[in-house]
Formats: structure tokens, C-alpha cells, sequence
């Protein structure tokens, strides 16, 4: 099975956690015809992972100005910030950007510093409120260390969503209890939009097996029935291991 017949590619797509956010955007935006890349948080420079990059205030118009020899994908950005990362728009300017859109709209939801596991701020995330489906993300390097800012964005929050204190090893039940929490991967999310979480870096056995628990996990802790489905993958390989069904 490939990446984009695993995870969701219509509509308005977000992204949010850590391990893999923006592997997966570009992964499946170079997949699919005329996808648009966007964010609604900070994002590092990303123009060598799409056709092109517009620096606009008005998405839509940029859009509707693309020509059809333009290329796709296209990234749209409202500002660059400093010479590493691109702002985000507000929420409401990407729900007009995937209404005005004919094909995907990929987003970046939340931040995490690169590390592999976290849980939101209460200022996070940022997702529109027409979002058609929310990918919750998590590497299966982070189980068997500790809980610790090292690899974990936020440790003291995962700390309480999860039920472990500061320092703790990191479970696989810790980790499918805060992809199922309404105060971690669920946090926020449109009561209509699909939930596909994603288990990233998946790269032997030993992982397989951890990610296989942290689903199962996620499916027991997820009380109220919001997660579709959990995908296993390698997405820096453009491999997907396995899907898991309810």
C-alpha cells in the first residue's frame, strides 16, 4: 500500500504532532495532482519539496492567478520569518483557501521543535474549522526513552495527558493514550473531520512491533471512537508497513 492510498489526500488535510509532520505533507502533496501546501503555524523554508513557493496575503487570489503550466505543488505562505521558516495563516484564510481549491490542501497544524512525541499548548493546534480529516503523528523512536525534552516537545504536558511523570520511560500505552486524548492528538478537532493517525519511522521488526502496540493502545484509550484508522510507516522511505483497522 502506498502513502497516498493510506492516508487522507482530499480535502483539507492538517497535520499535527511530532515525529514526521513535514515528511508527510511533501510526501503526499508530490503524490497528488494540484496539491497546495500551507501551514497555520511556523514552518521551515520548504521550496526544494514543491514546485514552487508564493509569498501572499491573499491565497486565493494567488491561486486563482496560477496558470495550469504553473506546477503543482504549490506552496502558499503570508510571510517569511527570518531565513529559516515561512508564518502561517490564520485558520479561517485556509479554510477560504480549500474552498477556493479543486484538488487537496495539505497544512501544518502545530509545531514540535524535531522531536518525536508531544502533546499541544493551549494555544495549539491551529486547525481550520472545515478540516476534512487530521493526521495525529508520533515516531516509534520515542518509546523505551525517557520522557524528557530531548525527544519529547512539551514533556511536562505529555506528562499529564499520559499519566507519567517527568523522566519516565515512554510506553507504547503512554503514547496510544495521548494520539486518543481530546488534550493530545484529538485536541481540537472538527467534529466532522475523518482521524488517521500515523505511526512514523517504522524502519525494522523492533519497531513494527512497538507501533502495533501503540495502535492498539490508541483503539482502547479512544473512548469516544474518533480514530479511523492507525498507519505504520517509514514516510522518509515512502513506505507504509501496515494499516490498522478498528
Amino acid at each position: 500500500m502506498t502513502p497516498e492510498d493510506a492516508l487522507p489526500t482530499a480535502g483539507l488535510v492538517c497535520v499535527v504532532g511530532a515525529g514526521g509532520k513535514k515528511t508527510t505533507l511533501y510526501t503526499l502533496a508530490n503524490r497528488i495532482d494540484r496539491a497546495v501546501v500551507s501551514a497555520t503555524v511556523r514552518i521551515p523554508i520548504f521550496d526544494e519539496h514543491v514546485a514552487r513557493v508564493v509569498v501572499t496575503g491573499d491565497p486565493v487570489a494567488a491561486l486563482s492567478d496560477a496558470a495550469p503550466d504553473d506546477g503543482f505543488p504549490l506552496g502558499l505562505v503570508p510571510e517569511r520569518e527570518r531565513d529559516d521558516r515561512y508564518l502561517g495563516y490564520d485558520p479561517a484564510v485556509v479554510d477560504d483557501l480549500a474552498g477556493a481549491h479543486d484538488g487537496p490542501v495539505f497544512v501544518k497544524a502545530d509545531g514540535a521543535r524535531m522531536r518525536e512525541f508531544k502533546a499541544p499548548s493551549d494555544r495549539e493546534p491551529q486547525i481550520p474549522a472545515g478540516a476534512d480529516a487530521v493526521v495525529p503523528i508520533v515516531s516509534a523512536h520515542v518509546v523505551g526513552r525517557p520522557l524528557t525534552d530531548e525527544r519529547v516537545h512539551r514533556p511536562e504536558r505529555v506528562a499529564a495527558v499520559a499519566g507519567l511523570d517527568v523522566g519516565d520511560e515512554v510506553t507504547p500505552e503512554a503514547v496510544g493514550r495521548v494520539l486518543a486524548s481530546p488534550d493530545g492528538g484529538l485536541k481540537d478537532v472538527p467534529a466532522g473531520a475523518d482521524v488517521v493517525a500515523l505511526v512514523n519511522k517504522v524502519d525494522d521488526d523492533a519497531d513494527e512491533a512497538v507501533a502495533r502496540a501503540v495502535a492498539a493502545a490508541a483503539f482502547d484509550a479512544d473512548a469516544a471512537g474518533r480514530l479511523d484508522r492507525v498507519v505504520l510507516a517509514a514516510l522518509g522511505e515512502g513506505r507504509v508497513v501496515d494499516v490498522i483497522e478498528r
